[in-house]
């Protein structure tokens, strides 16, 4: 495969002219958008906006007419159609940290007479965290955490478990659960299943509704764009909505916060989930940078995604010195999501010398490379120039350089 290959496939990309929406250095290749998203022109005009009109010159008045107060379920709509979820079902508040927290106590709460929650011991550590901080809270009787391996959980399965939470794309390898199957069988045993959506959210088409999924959560800042710390999202089917309570109960989820009332009322649906005042500058760069979905179909990203993948691992395969990396992801496309991950034992070293040649991917302890599509921006050219110039960096062990072994607070 040529050079003259790749430029045919962008020529004949159906969503090559998405990349003209974000905002991107000219001589960078990004390959770290399941991490944090670029920069969508939309976004950076409209927190220009927000600043200098709304917040500037408007002040307060904003609040009602420029509609700040329904950002959250405004931005939860947008989101709704990406992950598979019909109306009054999505809110965006919180981070996914703390979204968990509500969810988990939620969940908990429905199920009577149980306390296990059961994850996979290779599941993002938050959400791990998250549970184990509730199980100090409430005690081990009350909320335990059970964990399994990732080829384990249909065994683990039974009576005994209460919350089956999940990440649907495992963070560092990228295999993908199917969703579908996983929850029809935890349902089978009477458990709620809560699905945090951070690496598949705007990657690969998503069915909620379909799957008949209890919960998720999910983030704004990764294949949504929405910028460093943007918001998350909450997503609770219509047929829970009546029967939960969360424990965060502050006054924006309350059933008439400018009451002012002494006693909590949970508000009606799911925007009982908010808790306190919406981030506005960060919810309105998350609510411009969505409209790149616009016209965009989910199974279109997906064909691309598992397009571009596939000519990175057929570029591999032309590079000898490339064996050297260790392929960490499933070797089926329909079995990962947006990324593939490689290990090797100076994988941190790679990976900035790799930046420091101006493709910026990313490294997760303890050995992997992580290499991210974004398929409305990331083009078949930038694959092929990522993967020679990697070639040229592990052929010359040019990584190997102290200063390329330094690690930063954040890797």
């Amino acid at each position: 495969m040529n050079f003259q290959d790749i430029q045919k496939l962008d020529a004949e990309d159906p969503l090559a002219h998405k990349k003209a929406e974000f905002d991107l250095p000219l001589d960078c290749i990004y390959l770290d958008g399941n991490s944090l998203g670029a920069l969508p022109r939309a976004a950076k005009k409209r927190v220009t906006q927000v600043v200098t009109q709304q917040w500037g010159a408007d002040l307060i008045k904003s609040w009602n007419c420029h509609q700040w107060i329904d950002l959250p379920l405004t931005v939860g709509e947008k989101i709704a159609p990406l992950i598979g979820a019909g109306q009054g079902q999505v809110i965006c508040c919180d981070s996914i940290s703390v979204n968990l927290f509500k969810l988990l106590c939620s969940a908990l709460a429905l199920q009577k007479g149980r306390h296990i929650v059961l994850s996979q011991n290779d599941n993002f550590p938050t959400d791990l965290y998250m549970v184990q901080g509730l199980s100090d809270l409430l005690g081990q009787q009350q909320c335990a955490l059970r964990l399994c391996a990732g080829d384990n959980i249909e065994q683990s399965l039974n009576s005994d478990v209460a919350v089956l939470l999940l990440t649907q794309v495992n963070f560092r390898s990228g295999k993908i659960h199917d969703m579908q199957a996983i929850t029809k069988l935890a349902h089978q045993h009477g458990i709620l299943v809560i699905w945090d959506l951070a690496h598949s959210a705007g990657a690969l088409p998503v069915e909620l509704d379909q799957c008949h999924v209890d919960f998720a959560v999910g983030c704004g800042y990764k294949y949504l764009n929405g910028g460093p710390g943007a918001p998350a999202f909450i997503y609770v089917a219509t047929r829970h909505q009546l029967a939960v309570t969360q424990p965060l109960s502050g006054w924006m989820g309350h059933s008439d916060p400018f009451s002012f009332s002494a006693d909590y009322s949970g508000a009606d649906g799911v925007n009982r989930y908010l808790c306190g005042t919406p981030a506005i500058l960060s919810m309105s760069a998350l609510d411009a940078a969505l409209e790149v979905f616009a016209d965009v179909d989910m199974q279109v990203i997906r064909s691309k995604s598992l397009r571009l993948a596939k000519l990175c691992l057929d570029l591999f395969a032309q590079f000898p010195a490339l064996s050297a990396l260790q392929l960490a992801s499933p070797l089926n496309q329909e079995e990962r999501g947006s990324q593939l991950a490689f290990s090797h034992p100076d994988a941190y070293a790679i990976c900035q010398a790799l930046i420091a040649n101006k493709v910026i991917c990313d490294f997760r302890a303890p050995n992997i490379l992580r290499l991210g599509f974004t398929p409305l921006y990331t083009s078949f050219s930038d694959v092929w120039l990522a993967v020679t110039r990697l070639n040229q960096i592990v052929e010359s062990k040019t990584y190997k350089a102290p200063a390329f072994m330094r690690q930063g607070k954040v890797t």
